[in-house]
C-alpha cells in the first residue's frame, strides 16, 4: 500500500535539507521498484534528482494530506515521522498562533515570547470538567486531566515539566498550580491556594536569574506536591529542590545577572528600613556587576521586591525574619567586595579596618579580627598536631567565594524549609498532585559537572517516560484484545548503568574524591581504563586526555574532567563556618544547625550546583562515627539518592508530561527555528513517542467513526446492521495485507500510512463521483442548451420568412404607388418649370424698365445740379474779387494811418515830458486846483473887500502866502506820485499777465475737477450697483438661511429623536447595570446566609445539651431579614406566646430596644436632613450659575427636585412611624409595665421620660426643618415649572429614585412606561421649542433686513459727506446703538428683580400655608389612633354567605399554617390539580384578615414566617426545578397581591370595584414588598443555577458534537486522545434532548402560573447560557471550526428559533442572545479570500469581538481536501480593518452572567371571595370570612 502511494501523480514527499532540516517536494515521475533516482520538483521552483541510498533503498518520507496539517494531536497524523511532526508544529505555531500541541500523552508547549490572553479565569472555567481530548491542547487540559484522574482513580498524580532554559518551564508549572488553586479552592479559611501561588515569587527571586537565553531562568529544579483532602480541596503543599546553581552567586557570564533578589535589594536600598544594610547601586558590588547587565527590560526590581515581601508576609515569614534574610543577602554582597593584598607568594592580608569586611561583620554579628584572620589562613590537622598556615591571594579569593556560596545555599535551604512549614497542613493529606519543574537535556561547548548531573537526571526521566509510554501502549492493546507484539524502543538503561552502577562514572568519581591525592587527570585515566572499548556508549576524544564522551538518548555530549572533583566535594573551611556559628545574629546559626555537608580540612573551593533536599521530619539518632560518615557524602551521591527518591515518587503516581520547546535563541515572538526545534524534540522524547506509536498501530478508529468516514467506499449490499462486521468485510477488500490492521474490541488499529491510503481511496472515490456528477450535469446542461437553441432557431426562421413575405408585398405596393406618384410628379415638375420661367420673364422686364427710367431721371437731376453749382461758383468768384480789392484798400489806409500815428506819437511823447502833460494825466487834480482857484477868487474878493484892512491883515496874508507855498510843494509831491503811479501801471500789467496764467491754470484745474467729478460719479454709480448686487445676494442668503433653518429644524428634530432613543437605551443600560449590581449583592447575601446557616447547624450539632432555663432566640432573623425588617422586634414578638407565665416582665426589653432604635433613627434623620440641606444649597448655586443654559439642564433639575420630594416624603413617613413608636412606647410604659418599674418616682421612669421628651423635641425641630426645606423646594419648583417642566417626569423620577434608594426593582416596568411617556412629551416640547426658535429666527432675519436697509441709507449719506463728517456720524451712530442696548438690559434687570421679589413673597406665603396645613393634620389625627384603638368586632351589614376574601386563623396555628402550606407542600400536585398561585392567595387572605383586625404583630409574624419558610424549602430542595419554579411563581404572585391591594392609585386602577373594596386599610407593607422582591430575585437566581446545571451537560454534545444533519460533517482521523464521538450513541445528548428539556421547563413554569414576562426572562437567560457555552467551546476546539460544522450550528440555531416561534417567545430577547453564535457560524461558512470578503466579515460580525473573529479564523480547519485554509494575509487584513473597533479583549463569553431580572406588575382578575380551600391542603383550622 505504501509503495502504491508513490505512484500517485504529484505525490509530495520530505527530503533532508541542511538549512531547513526538511524540505517539501513533489514527484514529477511515478516511482517504480528498482528506481535509483527520483525526479522531484521543489516548492521554490527548482527540479532535483534525488538519489536513493543504495544500501537501504529507503524512499523519502511521504507528506500528510493538507486536511491533517495543523492537527491538535501529532499522533493523528497518517504519516508519523520527524518532518511531519516539525511541519505540524510550525503550522500551528506560525500560522494559527497555537502554542500547545498534543503528542500522544505529551503536551508540547512552544514559548511564544509574548503575553497571550489564554490564561484567564474564563479559560479555566471552560476547561474545568472537560475531557482532555474534547478541547484544544492547553496546560489547563493537562491539569484538569490530572485533577480528574486523582479524584476518579484515587491515585496520586504528577505533572513533569521539562525543557531547555528559556523554554517556559516555570511559567507552565505556575499556570498548572494556578489551575489547581482556582478549580479546587481550599478546605479552610486560610486560603492555602493563595499561599501555594505566593511561593512562586519567593522562589523566583532567590532561585531565578537572567541568562543569555532567558530573562527569568530557573537555576534549580523543584518538585511541588500539592496536597488535597478527601473532598479534593487544597490543604497544603510541599516543595523539594534540586541542584541550585551556587556558582552564579560569585560569577556571572557576559549579559547575565546574579539571582534576582540581589538586584531587588539594591533597587530598594533607599527605603528607611534598608538603611542599616548600607547598600547602593548594583554596579557597586563585585557579585552583581560582572555580567554588565544589571537591568532587565520591562522589569522594575523595586516593585518585584515589594511583591516578594508581600509573598513572605502571606506565607507567615515575619518582618524580623525578612529583615534577617535581607541582612544575610546584603552581607554576601559586601563579602564579595572584600579585597586581599599579597605579602608573598604563599600569604596575603586584608587591609586594616577594611570597610566591606567591617560591614559584613556588623551585618553578620561576628568578630572582625577573627573573620579577617580565617579569611587569610587555614587549619591543617594531622594525626598528632594541628597547624595554621597562611594561604595565597588566589586561595583566599576562592575561599571567600566558597563561603559566599555556602551561606547562600544554606539561606536558600532555610527559606525552602520555612515555605514548606507555611504550606504544611495539620489536616491529613488524602492525595496529592506533584508538579516537577526540572531542567531539560543540556549540551554546550564546554560541559562540566552541572551538565553531567542534569543529563543524568534526564536519562532517568526519559527511561521513566519510555516505560510509561510503552505501558500505555500495552494496556491499550490488551484492553482491545488484539495480539500483542513487542515494540522495539530505545532503552537507555545501559547509559544509566554507565553512570550510576558499580564502578560507574559516579562511583569512580566518589572513589577518587576519597583519595588523598586524587585529581581530575587520575580520575579521567580510571574512566578510560574501566569503560573505554568496553561500553559502546563511552568514548574518548581524539585530541584530549581530560575529557570523555557519553552517548545519551538525545545526543553525544563531551564532558571536560576539569573541576569534577572539586564540585563533587563541595567543601568550605571549617573555621569560617565556626566563626559564623558563633554570631550574635540569632538567625545565622540557624542556617548551620542541620549542616550535613562535608567540611574538609583541605584547601578547596566550590563552584557549580549543589543538591538541596528537605530536612527530615524527625532527626535520626546514631553514633558519632555514623554522623561523620553521613557528612562525607558527595554531591553526586546526594544527587543520585534524591533522584532515586524522585523516581520512586513519580513511579508511584500517574505521570503527565509537558515538554517545553524554545522556538529560537533570540526571544523573537512567534519565530520558529527548525534546527533548534528539532534538537529539542529529539532531546525531550517527543520523537521517541512518535517512533513508538509508529512502530505499532498509531491510527485508531472506533467502528462507528470508521463507518461514518468511509461509508462512501462501501456498496449498499456491504452495509449490514452490525457495524463491526461491516467494517471487517470492507477492510478485507480494501487492504489485502492483514498485518496492516487489527480489529479490537471497540476500535480498529491501523499501521502507519494505512489511514492515508484509505484517505486516498476515499478521495479517489469522491473524485470519481464528482466527475460522474459533473459529466451528467454538464450533458444535461448542454442538451438543455441545444434544445433551447433549436427551438429558438425555428422561431427565428418563422419570423424571418414572414418578414420576407411582408417585405415583398410591401415592395409591390410601393411599385404601383411609385408609378402614380411619377405621373403626377412629372406633371407637377413641368407645370412648375413653366410658372418659374414666366415669373422670371416678368421680373426681368420690370427690372429693365425700372433701370431705364432711373437712368433718365439721374441725367435730368445731374443737369439741374450743374446749373446750381455754376450759379454758386460764379457768385463766389465775384465775392472773392471784391474782398481782395477791399482788403488792399484797407491795407493802404492802415499804412497811411500808421505813418500819421507815428508822427502824432512823437508829438505826444514830447508833450508828455512837460507839466501840462502831467496836468492832463492827472485830471483828478484839476478839481482841487479849481477849488483852490475858487478859493483864490474868493480871497481876491475878500482882498478887494478888505484892502482897507490890508495893513491889519498883513500877517494873515503872509500866512496865506506860506500856505500857497505849501500847496506848491504838495503839487510837486503829486508830480512825484504820478511818476510812482506810472511804475505801478507797469506792475499792474505784469500782475494781469500773472492773473491770465492763473486763469489758465484755474481752467485746467477746473477741467481736472470735472474729470474727477465724472470719475466719482462713475464710482458712485458702480457702488450703487454693487450695493444692489449685495442686496440681491443678501436676499439669496436670507432665502438660503431660511432653507437652512428649515433643514436644521428637521436635523435638530431627527437629532433629538436619535438622542432621545440613545438616552432611553442608556437609561435602560444604566438601569440594568444597577439591577445587576443589586442582584449580585443579593446573591452574595444569600450565599453568606446559607453559609451562616450551615455554620449554625454545625454548632448546633456540636452543642448537644443546651443550658437549662435559657431559651435562645433564633439568630437567623438577624441574617435572613433584610435591612427593612425589624428583626429584633419580630424575634421578641415570636417568643411572647411561648412565655405566657411572665408576660409583663418580658415587655421591658422590648420597649428598651424600641427606644434605642428610635434614638438611632433620629440620628439618621438628622444626618439625612443635613445632607439634604447641603444638596439643596449646592443645587441652588448650580441653578443660579446655569440660568443661561436652562434648556439643556432642565431634565436634570427636574430629577434633582423630584429626588428632594422623594426624600421629603420619606422623612414624613419616618416621622409618622416614629410618632407611632413613641405612642407605643408611652403606652407600654404607662399600662403594661410592672408598677414598681413604671411608678412616677421610679428612676427608670424618670430617665425614660426625660429621654422621650428630648427625642420629641428633636423630632419637632426636625419636622420644622423638613417643612422649611419642603416649602423652599415647592417654591423653587414652581419657579422652574413654567420653563417646560413636565408633570410626567415627577412620576418617572420618583420611580428611579426609589429604585436607587430602596431597590424597587418591581416597579421597573412601570418606570419604563413612564419613561417612554416622558420622552414623548419631551419630544413634543422640543418640537414646540424648535418652532418657537424658528419664529424667533425669522423675526431676527426681518430685523436684520431692516437694519441692513438702514445701514445702506446711512452708508449712502456718509459717502456724500467729507471724511471728518463721516467719522463723526459713525461715532454718533455707535453711541446711539450702545445706549439703546444699555436701556434694554436695564429693563431686563428690573424685570428680574421684580420676579425675585415676587418669588420671595410666594415662598413666605407657601411656607405659612404648609405650616398651617401640617398643624391641622396633626390636630386631626390622634397619637394613638392607629395602634391604641381597642380591637372590637365590626358590624357590617352584608348578605348571607357574602364572603370578604379573608381567611381567619388563630395565632397559635401560624406554625401549622406555614408547615402545611409551605414546608410540606408538594408542588407537583398543587400545580396540576389546583389554581396557579393558590398558596400566595391563601397567605395574602390571611394577611388581609390580620390587617382587618389591625394586628400588626400578627402581620409581621406571618410575613416573617412565610419568608423564612420559603427560604428553608429552597435550601432543602433547591436542586429541584419544579420546587424552585413553584415558589418563584408564588412569591411573585404574593408580591403582586400586596401591590394590587395596597390601596395605591397606581395599582388600584387595574382592579374592579369589588377588588378595590378588598384593599388593605391599616398597614402599609411597602417594606415587606421590598423584602419579597429581594426574595424573588434570590429564587430567580437559584432557578437560573438549576437550569444551568441541567442544561450544561447537554449543550456541547447537542449543539456542536451531534450531527443533526447526518453525513454533512465527515469525521477526521483523531489521535491518541479521542474526542467525544459526534455519532449519537446511547446516552449521548442531541438537539432533541435540549428541545425536550426546554419544553419541560416551559410547561412546568406555565403550570405554576408564572408571569409571562418572567417566563420570557427565564427563556432569554436559558438561550444566553446555550449560546455562550456553545461559542466558548467552539473557540477552544479546532476540530469544530469547519464549514460543515457552521452549517450544523446554523441548523441547530434555526431549530431553537422555531421553538421560540412555537411558544410565542420571539419578542423575549432570547434570539438576540444567540447572535454571537449565529455570526460565528456564518463566519465559518462565508468566503475568506479577498478584501471584499474581509469587508463583508467585518460588517457582518458586529456581535463578535476582534479576538473572537481572529480566533475563529485561526482555528478554521478543512474537513475535506476540497476546502481551503484561511491565509495568514487574510487574517492580518481582518485585524487591520478591526483595529479601530473598541471592544473587550476577552476571548470567551461570560457563561455565568445573569441578566438583571424585573417583576412587572401583573394584577390578577381572580376575585378573592371566590377562592375555595381544598381539603387536601390540611388547612381545616382556617375559616373564610
Amino acid at each position: 500500500c505504501l509503495s502504491h502511494l508513490y505512484t500517485i501523480p504529484f505525490a509530495r514527499v520530505w527530503i533532508p535539507d541542511p538549512e531547513e532540516v526538511w524540505k517539501s517536494a513533489e514527484l514529477l515521475k511515478d516511482y517504480k521498484p528498482g528506481d535509483k533516482v527520483l525526479l522531484l520538483h521543489l516548492e521554490e521552483g527548482k527540479d532535483l534528482e534525488y538519489r536513493l541510498d543504495p544500501k537501504t533503498k529507503e524512499l523519502p518520507h511521504l507528506r500528510n494530506p493538507d486536511i491533517l496539517v495543523g492537527e491538535n494531536d501529532l499522533t493523528a497524523l497518517s504519516y508519523l515521522h520527524e518532518p511531519a511532526v516539525l511541519h505540524n508544529l510550525r503550522v500551528r505555531f506560525i500560522d494559527s498562533k497555537l502554542i500547545y500541541t498534543y503528542c500522544g500523552i505529551v503536551l508540547v508547549a512552544i514559548n511564544p515570547y509574548e503575553q497571550l490572553p489564554i490564561y484567564g479565569e474564563d479559560i479555566i472555567n471552560a476547561y474545568s470538567g472537560q475531557n482532555m481530548g474534547d478541547m484544544d491542547p492547553h496546560i489547563f487540559a493537562v491539569a484538569e486531566e490530572a485533577y480528574k484522574q486523582m479524584a476518579r482513580d484515587e491515585r496520586n498524580q504528577s505533572i513533569i515539566v521539562s525543557g531547555e532554559s528559556g523554554a517556559g518551564k516555570t511559567v507552565s508549572a505556575k499556570y498548572a498550580m494556578r489551575y489547581f488553586a482556582t478549580v479546587s479552592g481550599s478546605a479552610s479559611e486560610a486560603n492555602v491556594e493563595e499561599k501555594v501561588l505566593a511561593s512562586n515569587p519567593i522562589m523566583e527571586s532567590i532561585g531565578n536569574a537572567k541568562t543569555t537565553r532567558n530573562d527569568n531562568s530557573s537555576r534549580f529544579g523543584k518538585y511541588i506536591e500539592i496536597g488535597f483532602d478527601k473532598r479534593y480541596r487544597i490543604i497544603g503543599a510541599n516543595m523539594r529542590t534540586y541542584l541550585l546553581e551556587k556558582s552564579r552567586v560569585v560569577f556571572q557570564a557576559e549579559e547575565e545577572r546574579n539571582y534576582h533578589i540581589f538586584y531587588q535589594l539594591c533597587a530598594s536600598a533607599k527605603l528607611p528600613e534598608f538603611k542599616m544594610l548600607r547598600l547602593g547601586n548594583a554596579n557597586d558590588f563585585n557579585y552583581t556587576k560582572q555580567g554588565g547587565s544589571p537591568m532587565i527590560e520591562g522589569v522594575d526590581d523595586a516593585k518585584e521586591m515589594a511583591h516578594t515581601r508581600q509573598a513572605c508576609t502571606l506565607l507567615g515569614i515575619s518582618e524580623s525574619y525578612q529583615m534577617g534574610i535581607f541582612r544575610i543577602l546584603a552581607g554576601i554582597l559586601h563579602l564579595g567586595n572584600v579585597g586581599f593584598t599579597s605579602r608573598d607568594a604563599d600569604s596575603c592580608t586584608i587591609p586594616p579596618k577594611h570597610e566591606p569586611l567591617c560591614i559584613f561583620c556588623d551585618l553578620m554579628g561576628v568578630d572582625y579580627e577573627e573573620m579577617c584572620h580565617w579569611l587569610c589562613h587555614r587549619k591543617l590537622a594531622t594525626a598528632t598536631e594541628t597547624y595554621i598556615k597562611p594561604i595565597s591571594k588566589l586561595q583566599a579569593t576562592n575561599a571567600r567565594d566558597a563561603l559566599a556560596k555556602h551561606i547562600y545555599a544554606k539561606l536558600f535551604n532555610w527559606i525552602v524549609d520555612h515555605v514548606n512549614q507555611a504550606l504544611h497542613s495539620a489536616v491529613k493529606q488524602h492525595s496529592f498532585i506533584g508538579v516537577l519543574d526540572i531542567y531539560g537535556f543540556e549540551t554546550f561547548e564546554v560541559n562540566s559537572f552541572e551538565q553531567f548531573c542534569i543529563n543524568y537526571a534526564n536519562e532517568k526521566l526519559q527511561q521513566q517516560f519510555n516505560m510509561h509510554v510503552f505501558k500505555l501502549e500495552q494496556e491499550e492493546y490488551m484492553k482491545e484484545q488484539i495480539p500483542w507484539t513487542l515494540i522495539d524502543f530505545y532503552d537507555n538503561q545501559p547509559c544509566i548503568n554507565l553512570i550510576e552502577s558499580k564502578l560507574g562514572i559516579l562511583d569512580l568519581l566518589d572513589e577518587e574524591c576519597k583519595m588523598p591525592k586524587g585529581t581530575d587527570d587520575t580520575w579521567a585515566q580510571k574512566l578510560y581504563n574501566t569503560h573505554l572499548n568496553k561500553c559502546a556508549l563511552f568514548e574518548k576524544p581524539r585530541l584530549s586526555n581530560k575529557a570523555f564522551i557519553i552517548q545519551h538518548f538525545a545526543d553525544k555530549v563531551e564532558y571536560q574532567c576539569e573541576g569534577f572533583l572539586e564540585k563533587n566535594k563541595d567543601t568550605v573551611f571549617e573555621e569560617q563556618i565556626k566563626v559564623l556559628k558563633s554570631s550574635k545574629f540569632k538567625m545565622l546559626p540557624e542556617l548551620f544547625q542541620d549542616d550535613e555537608k562535608a567540611i574538609s580540612p583541605a584547601s578547596a573551593t566550590s563552584s557549580g550546583r549543589t543538591l538541596l533536599t528537605r530536612a527530615p521530619a524527625k532527626p535520626t539518632k546514631g553514633r558519632p562515627g555514623q554522623m561523620a560518615k553521613e557528612h562525607k557524602k558527595t554531591v553526586g551521591h546526594q544527587f543520585r539518592n534524591s533522584l532515586h527518591l524522585l523516581m520512586e515518587t513519580l513511579n508511584a503516581t500517574t505521570p503527565h508530561y509537558v515538554r517545553c520547546i524554545k522556538p529560537n535563541d533570540f526571544k523573537f515572538p512567534f519565530t520558529f527555528d527548525e534546527k533548534r526545534a528539532v534538537q529539542q524534540l529529539r532531546a525531550c522524547g517527543v520523537l521517541e513517542t512518535i517512533r513508538i506509536s509508529a512502530a505499532g498501530f498509531p491510527s485508531r478508529w472506533t467502528y462507528q467513526e470508521f463507518f461514518s468516514r468511509y461509508r462512501v467506499l462501501m456498496k449498499q449490499k456491504d452495509v449490514l446492521s452490525d457495524r463491526k462486521q461491516t467494517c471487517k468485510n470492507v477492510l478485507e477488500k480494501l487492504i489485502l495485507d492483514k498485518d496492516k490492521y487489527q480489529f479490537g474490541k471497540t476500535k480498529i488499529f491501523f499501521r502507519a500510512g494505512q489511514v492515508a491510503y484509505l484517505e486516498k481511496l476515499r478521495a479517489d472515490k469522491l473524485r470519481a463521483a464528482c466527475i460522474r456528477i459533473q459529466k451528467t450535469i454538464r450533458g444535461w446542461l448542454l442538451r438543455k442548451k441545444y434544445l433551447r437553441m433549436r427551438k429558438a432557431a425555428i422561431t427565428v426562421q418563422r419570423y424571418v420568412r414572414g418578414y420576407q413575405a411582408q417585405c415583398y408585398a410591401k415592395f409591390l405596393r410601393r411599385t404601383k404607388a411609385a408609378t402614380i406618384i411619377q405621373k403626377y410628379w412629372r406633371m407637377y415638375v413641368v407645370r412648375r418649370r413653366y410658372k418659374i420661367r414666366r415669373a422670371a420673364t416678368i421680373v426681368l422686364q420690370s427690372y429693365l424698365r425700372g433701370y431705364l427710367a432711373r437712368n433718365r431721371y439721374r441725367k435730368i437731376l445731374r443737369e439741374h445740379k450743374a446749373v446750381i453749382i455754376q450759379k454758386w461758383v460764379r457768385g463766389w468768384l465775384a465775392r472773392t474779387h471784391y474782398k481782395r480789392s477791399m482788403h488792399a484798400i484797407i491795407y493802404l489806409q492802415c499804412c497811411f494811418r500808421r505813418m500819421m500815428a507815428k508822427r502824432e506819437l512823437k508829438k505826444l511823447k514830447i508833450e508828455a515830458r512837460s507839466v501840462e502833460r502831467y496836468k492832463k494825466l492827472h485830471i483828478g487834480m484839476e478839481n482841487k486846483i479849481m477849488q483852490l482857484q475858487r478859493k483864490v477868487d474868493e480871497q481876491n474878493k475878500d482882498y478887494k473887500c478888505l484892502m482897507e484892512k490890508l495893513t491889519n491883515l498883513e500877517g494873515i496874508y503872509n500866512s496865506e502866502t506860506e500856505k500857497l507855498r505849501s500847496d506848491l510843494e504838495r503839487l510837486q509831491l503829486s508830480e512825484e506820485e504820478a511818476k510812482v503811479a506810472t511804475g505801478r501801471v507797469l506792475s499792474l500789467q505784469e500782475e494781469i499777465a500773472k492773473l491770465r496764467k492763473d486763469l489758465e491754470q484755474t481752467r485746467s484745474e477746473k477741467k481736472c475737477i470735472e474729470e474727477h467729478a465724472n470719475r466719482y460719479k462713475q464710482e458712485t454709480e458702480q457702488l450703487v450697483s454693487n450695493l444692489k448686487e449685495e442686496n440681491t445676494l443678501l436676499k439669496q442668503e436670507k432665502e438660503s438661511l431660511n432653507h437652512r433653518i428649515v433643514e436644521q429644524a428637521k436635523e435638530m428634530t431627527e437629532t433629538m429623536e436619535k438622542k432621545l432613543v440613545e438616552e432611553t437605551k442608556q437609561l435602560e443600560l444604566d438601569l440594568n447595570d444597577e439591577r445587576l449590581r443589586y442582584q449580585n449583592l443579593l446573591n452574595e447575601f444569600s450565599r453568606l446566609e446559607e453559609r451562616y446557616d450551615d455554620l449554625k447547624e454545625e454548632m448546633t450539632l456540636m452543642v448537644h445539651v443546651p443550658k437549662p432555663g435559657h431559651k435562645r432566640t433564633d439568630s437567623t432573623h438577624s441574617s435572613n431579614e433584610s435591612e427593612y425588617t425589624f428583626s429584633s422586634e419580630i424575634a421578641e414578638m415570636e417568643d411572647i406566646p411561648l412565655r405566657t407565665e411572665e408576660p409583663t416582665e418580658k415587655k421591658v426589653p422590648l420597649d428598651m430596644s424600641l427606644f434605642l432604635k428610635l434614638q438611632k433613627r433620629v440620628t439618621e434623620l438628622e444626618q439625612e436632613k443635613q445632607v439634604m440641606q447641603d444638596e439643596l444649597d449646592r443645587k441652588e448655586e448650580q441653578v443660579l450659575r446655569s440660568k443661561a443654559k436652562v434648556r439643556s439642564t432642565l431634565r436634570m433639575t427636574a430629577m434633582n427636585f423630584s429626588s428632594y420630594f422623594l426624600q421629603r416624603q420619606e422623612l414624613e413617613s419616618e416621622n409618622k412611624k416614629l410618632k407611632n413608636e413613641l405612642n407605643e412606647l408611652r403606652k407600654a410604659l404607662s399600662e403594661k409595665s410592672a408598677p414598681e418599674v413604671t411608678a412616677p418616682g421610679a428612676p427608670a421612669y424618670r430617665v425614660l421620660m426625660e429621654q422621650l421628651t428630648s427625642v420629641s423635641e428633636e423630632l419637632d425641630v426636625r419636622k420644622e426643618e423638613v417643612l422649611i426645606l419642603r416649602s423652599q423646594l415647592v417654591s423653587q419648583k414652581e419657579a422652574i415649572q413654567p420653563k417646560n417642566t413636565m408633570t410626567d417626569s415627577t412620576i418617572l423620577l420618583e420611580d428611579v429614585q426609589k429604585m436607587k434608594d430602596k431597590g424597587e426593582i418591581a416597579q421597573a416596568y412601570i418606570g419604563l412606561k413612564e419613561t417612554n411617556r416622558l420622552l414623548e412629551s419631551q419630544l413634543q416640547s422640543q418640537k414646540r421649542s424648535h418652532e418657537n426658535e424658528a419664529e424667533a429666527l425669522r423675526g431676527e432675519i426681518q430685523s436684520l433686513k431692516e437694519e441692513n436697509n438702514r445701514q445702506q441709507q446711512l452708508l449712502a449719506q456718509n459717502l456724500q459727506l467729507p471724511p471728518e463728517a463721516r467719522i463723526e456720524a459713525s461715532l454718533q451712530h455707535e453711541i446711539t446703538r450702545l445706549t439703546n442696548e444699555n436701556l434694554d438690559l436695564m429693563e431686563q434687570l428690573e424685570k428680574q428683580d421684580k420676579t425675585v421679589r415676587k418669588l420671595k413673597k410666594q415662598l413666605k406665603v407657601f411656607a405659612k400655608k404648609i405650616g398651617e396645613l401640617e398643624v391641622g393634620q396633626m390636630e386631626n389625627i390622634s397619637p394613638g389612633q392607629i395602634i391604641d384603638e381597642p380591637i372590637r368586632p365590626v358590624n357590617i351589614p352584608r348578605k348571607e354567605k357574602d364572603f370578604q376574601g379573608m381567611l381567619e386563623y388563630k395565632k397559635e396555628d401560624e406554625q401549622k399554617l406555614v408547615k402545611n402550606l409551605i414546608l410540606e407542600l408538594k408542588p407537583r400536585g398543587v400545580a396540576v390539580n389546583l389554581i396557579p398561585g393558590l398558596p400566595a392567595y391563601i397567605l395574602f387572605m390571611c394577611v388581609r384578615h390580620a390587617d382587618y383586625l389591625n394586628d400588626d404583630q400578627k402581620v409581621r409574624s406571618l410575613l416573617t414566617s412565610t419568608i423564612n419558610s420559603i427560604k428553608k424549602v429552597l435550601k432543602k430542595r433547591g436542586d429541584d426545578f419544579e420546587t424552585v419554579s413553584f415558589w418563584l411563581s408564588n412569591t411573585c404572585r404574593f408580591l403582586h397581591c400586596l401591590k394590587q391591594y395596597s390601596g395605591e392609585e397606581g395599582f388600584m386602577k387595574h382592579n374592579t370595584s369589588r377588588q378595590n373594596e378588598h384593599c388593605l386599610t391599616n398597614f402599609d407593607l411597602a417594606e415587606y414588598r421590598q423584602v419579597l422582591s429581594d426574595l424573588a430575585i434570590q429564587i430567580y437566581q437559584q432557578l437560573v443555577r438549576v437550569l444551568e446545571n441541567i442544561l450544561q451537560p447537554m449543550i456541547v454534545s447537542g449543539m456542536l458534537e451531534h450531527e443533526t444533519i447526518q453525513g454533512v460533517s465527515g469525521v477526521k482521523p483523531t489521535g491518541l486522545r479521542k474526542r467525544t464521538s459526534s455519532i449519537a450513541d446511547e446516552g449521548t445528548y442531541t438537539l432533541d434532548s435540549i428541545l425536550r428539556q426546554l419544553n419541560s421547563f416551559h410547561s412546568v413554569m406555565c403550570q405554576h402560573g408564572m408571569d409571562p414576562e418572567l417566563i420570557k426572562q427565564v427563556v432569554k437567560q436559558m438561550f444566553y447560557i446555550v449560546g455562550a457555552i456553545t461559542l466558548n467551546n467552539l473557540l477552544l476546539r479546532k476540530d469544530m471550526c469547519s464549514w460543515s460544522k457552521g452549517m450544523q450550528i446554523r441548523y441547530n440555531v434555526s431549530q431553537l428559533e422555531e421553538w421560540l416561534r412555537d411558544k410565542n417567545l420571539m419578542n423575549s430577547g432570547a434570539k438576540e442572545t444567540l447572535e454571537p453564535l449565529i455570526q460565528a457560524a456564518q463566519l465559518l461558512q462565508v468566503k475568506k479570500k479577498t478584501d471584499d470578503d474581509a469587508e463583508a466579515i467585518c460588517s457582518m460580525c458586529n456581535a463578535l469581538t476582534t479576538a473572537q473573529i481572529v480566533k475563529v479564523l485561526n482555528l478554521y480547519t478543512p474537513v475535506n481536501e476540497f476546502e481551503e485554509r484561511v491565509s495568514v494575509s487574510f487574517i492580518r487584513t481582518i485585524q487591520m480593518r478591526l483595529r479601530d473597533r473598541k471592544d473587550s479583549p476577552q476571548l470567551l463569553m461570560d457563561a455565568k452572567h445573569i441578566f438583571p431580572v424585573t417583576f412587572p406588575f401583573n394584577p390578577s382578575s381572580l376575585a378573592l371571595e371566590t377562592i375555595q380551600i381544598p381539603a387536601s391542603l390540611g388547612l381545616g383550622f382556617i375559616s373564610r370570612v
